[in-house]
């Protein structure tokens, strides 16, 4: 537990910073252009993957994740299914992290988008951060009470009737 509060508290210092970065950005750009424009714009082309990992070549016969992921799913079945389909593909972990960021659409695509540049650098650390960022969405397991909604039927009659329907 203590690692994700620490995970949490770096993650928000981060955001913190990003923010001031851009702020001080359109700063800079209202002064030497005169006009004003929305932080959006400041940032085109999100690259949050670091160097290293958008090198990395993703080979013409790799096989592309059949999975999306939208946000309100659970994190851990996602992640379970997604390494299933890479351990059939094999790679390296750069090939890992693009091909799992590629796996995301809507909500989610933005909010890692919209990490800073450079910030992913391992396919360990990027899976963290996303189960740290959905485990809300995580599945509870099962307890005793939820035995309580279950009801059993009686089939001993309806394998009697067949029977005898199947002898005849």
């Amino acid at each position: 537990m203590a690692k994700i509060d620490v995970s949490r508290a770096s993650n928000e210092e981060l955001h913190k910073a990003n923010e001031e970065l851009r702020k001080n950005l359109q700063q800079l750009d209202e002064q030497s252009t005169g006009k004003r424009g929305p932080i959006a714009q400041l940032r085109a082309c999100p690259k949050p993957l670091s160097q290293a990992i958008m090198d990395a070549l993703i080979p013409a016969k790799y096989i592309t994740p059949k999975i999306v992921f939208t946000g309100v799913e659970d994190p851990e079945s996602h992640l379970t299914v997604f390494n299933a389909q890479m351990v059939i593909s094999g790679g390296i972990n750069a090939i890992h992290c693009k091909m799992f960021m590629g796996t995301f659409t809507g909500t989610t695509l933005h909010l890692f988008s919209g990490l800073p540049d450079g910030h992913i650098t391992s396919f360990d650390q990027f899976s963290e951060l996303f189960k740290e960022q959905f485990i809300v969405n995580q599945a509870r397991p099962p307890t005793s009470f939820d035995l309580f909604g279950v009801k059993q039927r009686q089939r001993i009659n309806t394998l009697l009737i067949w029977k005898s329907c199947s002898t005849q």
